[in-house]
């Protein structure tokens, strides 16, 4: 088995991660767009507004995930959205996803958060069955709506 190593990610790492950011994004049915997918990452550490954590299999990058920080008005606490979570092709199956999640539960017990939360596709059964066999909970309080901003 390969070795996993799962990291935050720094400014330094951009041109490392943008490739997987856009593929993350091709993944979801974006054009591909490696500017805008390297611009995009760069002002979210430019002005502090993500956690990005870097998974490399055996040195090689294979994955990230990206956090948003987050509170909760009723629980008076931090919160964390993993808003994106992703796994490159061929190290799929591999446990990177896995790394990915416990890596970000760590990073957010570190800094007292009370929960993560993320969303996924309703078809996308993979992803959903990996949360599910990490111990994440599908919400049964709460409907999500949104509301485009033309």
């Amino acid at each position: 088995m390969s070795a996993i190593a799962v990291r935050q990610a720094v400014l330094a790492d951009l041109d490392v991660i943008a490739p997987l950011f856009d593929a993350y994004r091709q993944f979801y049915g974006r054009a591909g767009d490696l500017p805008a997918a390297r611009e995009f990452l760069r002002a979210r550490f430019d002005h502090g507004e993500s956690v990005l954590l870097l998974a490399l299999v055996d040195g090689e990058p294979a994955g990230f995930a990206q956090l948003y920080p987050a509170f909760s008005s009723v629980a008076l606490a931090r919160t964390f959205i993993v808003n994106d979570l992703f796994v490159a092709a061929g190290q799929r199956r591999q446990h990177v996803g896995a790394s990915l999640l416990r890596a970000a539960a760590d990073h957010g017990r570190a800094l007292g958060a009370v929960r993560l939360t993320l969303s996924t596709a309703i078809d996308n059964v993979t992803a959903q069955a990996l949360y599910q066999s990490a111990g994440w909970q599908r919400d049964q309080q709460f409907y999500v709506y949104h509301y485009p901003l033309p």
